[in-house]
Order: structure tokens, then C-alpha cells, then sequence
């Protein structure tokens, strides 16, 4: 029997877990019972709390990450702009900081388990720094954070990547299920399904095979090297601006305000060669700048961060004596202020 868990989550969106149910449930009945849903928790049976007004729903189990077969994650129901405590964002963080990471990550290790996600259910995994390096796809206005979380996003319906499936927007569930079904049970029961919903699925779904389309970049060559400009930045503005430069060498005590809270953080910045080094030291943790480079006045640069969750952030600061300002910046999310303090 193939056993389905629907994960749900304090601020979950009904429809992604909902729809998929409702799927697997038609399945059954098609398939003489050969297949079982269950809606479940990472703490067990309770209810739970939507981000649709707080409408809760009962889930009957805990999450068996040993469990062969189907685990579906949906995304959040919140607030899309701001980054207040209703925020998708910090619904989605506060889910991650559950025992439900290190459980999907110990699922995503057991052969015979598929993890499937829908909307914003592919980002809490990417914040957990569970789909690093691997194709995914998510609601369009989170595709910028997912790649900024270190995932490939890609921009279809539907994306398989073997024993991660993962789709876009709120009503993709129906689309993700449907496929699933067809995966696990064969094309007649999912085509029985959608005739049961009077619904057909979107899209092609998109795996990582076959032939590669043509790039027209690759054909055309019109599109500059970004290794090349950044180089030609480093040089010909630190030859021009040294001494602005020379404003933010040193160690920097910074603060950065997230939606989720502050974080603490030290820079230490340097120039050797007319070139820019920096590195910030997060607790035992200590990364590279990526590509700082000094423009208007500003440094610039990215960073790989892990903590609270896996993100590349764009900073862009300013300095004025001893102190600094800026903000640090992921993809779409809101911007994050920074502060820091000279003290060397």
C-alpha cells in the first residue's frame, strides 16, 4: 500500500494541503484501496491552525520520516508584504525551526520516499538548506529566494528531480498530486481522478533529461561576462577611489534587522593589491565576500549565509566615520536594515 503524509504546519495554506488530499483520496477509491492519506505533524495529532483566519484542522499522526512512500509539504498563508510575524516569510521560518526540518532532511535520505512540495512548501525546505544545489520550483513571487537559498529554480508547473517533486503557485497541489498518481499508480487511475474533478493537469512537467534547448546567449555571445565586468569594476574604481575605500577597512560590529530577528554579526573588511577582502563571522562560522566591489560610494558585495536558514544576501553599505549603514537584501523578501560599529 502506498501511505501518503500531508504535513501540516501553524499557518499552512489550506489549499495546498487540502487539494492534494482531496486527490489522494479519489485515488483510493479507484484503486481498491491501495493507497492511504493521512494528514500529520512533526509533534503528532493536534489541531492545527491555518494561515486562512486560523481555521484549524485535525491532523491524526506524527510524521514517520522512515515511512515508505509519498511526504507532501505545503507552503504558508500570510501576509505577502511586510515582514511582520504574519508575514509568509516568518511563518515559513518559524515552521523550519520545528522538528519538521530534521525530519524531511532524514526522509530525503531513506530510499522509497518521495518529498513533494507545493508553493511555498519548497522554500521552507530551501531554508533548512535541504534543496542546495538541486532543481525546484515555487510560487513566482518566491523564485528569486529560492535561488537564493542555493536551490536551481526553474520556472515550470511541475518540477521531478527524482525523489523531490516540487510545484509553483497554490493550485499547482492538484497538478503535483495528479502526477504523483500517475508516477506511483499508473495513468489510468489519474486520468479516472480528473475526470472525477472535471480538472486537467497544467503544463509539462520538467525533469533534468534529454536533449538541452538551444541558448541563444550561447549562440549569440551578446550577453557580457559577469566575472569580466565585476573584475573590470574592482580595478578601475579602487585605482579612481582608494581612499573612499580605505573607509570601511577594518573590524565592524554589525547588526542586521531581520523579520525574523537580529542578527549579530562581525566584518572584518581589507584592501591589498587594489583589491577588496572581507569576511563576516557569524557565532563559529566564518564566510567570504563574494564579489565586493566598491560603486558610488557604496560597497558591495554577497554573502552565503547559513544561519538562521541558508541564504545568499546582497549587502550594499555606506560608512561615515566610525559607523556603517545598509541593508542586506535576498531576492524579493524584504530588505534587512544594517548597522555596524567600528572597533579597531
Amino acid at each position: 500500500m502506498l501511505k501518503v503524509q500531508i504535513v501540516l504546519f501553524d499557518g499552512f495554506d489550506l489549499l495546498d494541503a487540502i487539494a492534494p488530499y482531496e486527490v489522494f483520496c479519489a485515488a483510493a477509491m479507484n484503486a481498491e484501496d491501495t493507497l492511504n492519506v493521512e494528514l500529520v505533524t512533526a509533534e503528532g495529532p493536534r489541531s492545527v491552525p491555518s494561515g486562512i483566519n486560523g481555521l484549524k484542522i485535525e491532523a491524526s499522526g506524527r510524521l514517520n520520516p522512515e515511512q515508505t512512500g509519498i511526504i507532501l509539504v505545503p507552503g504558508a498563508s500570510g501576509d505577502v508584504e511586510g515582514d511582520g510575524p504574519d508575514s509568509i516569510p516568518a511563518i515559513l521560518n518559524r515552521a523550519k525551526n520545528t522538528e519538521l526540518t530534521g525530519m524531511i532532511e532524514q526522509a530525503l535520505g531513506q530510499e522509497d520516499i518521495v518529498i513533494a512540495t507545493v508553493c511555498g512548501g519548497s522554500l521552507l525546505l530551501a531554508m533548512g538548506g535541504l534543496l542546495e544545489g538541486r532543481p525546484a520550483v515555487t510560487h513566482h513571487m518566491g523564485m528569486d529566494v529560492l535561488g537564493a537559498t542555493g536551490a536551481i529554480p526553474v520556472p515550470a508547473r511541475i518540477v521531478d528531480d527524482g525523489n523531490l517533486v516540487s510545484g509553483g503557485g497554490v493550485t499547482s497541489g492538484l497538478d503535483v498530486a495528479l502526477y504523483l498518481v500517475e508516477r506511483e499508480l499508473g495513468s489510468r487511475i489519474s486520468h479516472a481522478v480528473e475526470q472525477l474533478f472535471e480538472f486537467e493537469r497544467r503544463g509539462t512537467v520538467w525533469r533534468e533529461s534529454g536533449m538541452p534547448p538551444i541558448s541563444r546567449q550561447a549562440l549569440t555571445g551578446d550577453e557580457p561576462s559577469i566575472a569580466l565586468d565585476t573584475a573590470v569594476i574592482n580595478c578601475s574604481t579602487l585605482d579612481n577611489s582608494i581612499a573612499q575605500i580605505s573607509v570601511f577597512e577594518g573590524d565592524w560590529d554589525a547588526t542586521i534587522v531581520t523579520p525574523i530577528g537580529k542578527l549579530q554579526v562581525k566584518l572584518s573588511i581589507s584592501t591589498s593589491k587594489h583589491m577588496i577582502q572581507g569576511t563576516a563571522t557569524q557565532g563559529d562560522e566564518t564566510v567570504e565576500f563574494l564579489n565586493p566591489v566598491f560603486q558610488d560610494n557604496r560597497l558591495i558585495w554577497s554573502l552565503r549565509i547559513t544561519k538562521p536558514m541558508r541564504l545568499n544576501l546582497k549587502f550594499e553599505v555606506t560608512a561615515n566615520g566610525d559607523h556603517m549603514t545598509g541593508i542586506a537584501k535576498a531576492g524579493i523578501l524584504p530588505a534587512s536594515k544594517l548597522t555596524g560599529k567600528r572597533i579597531n
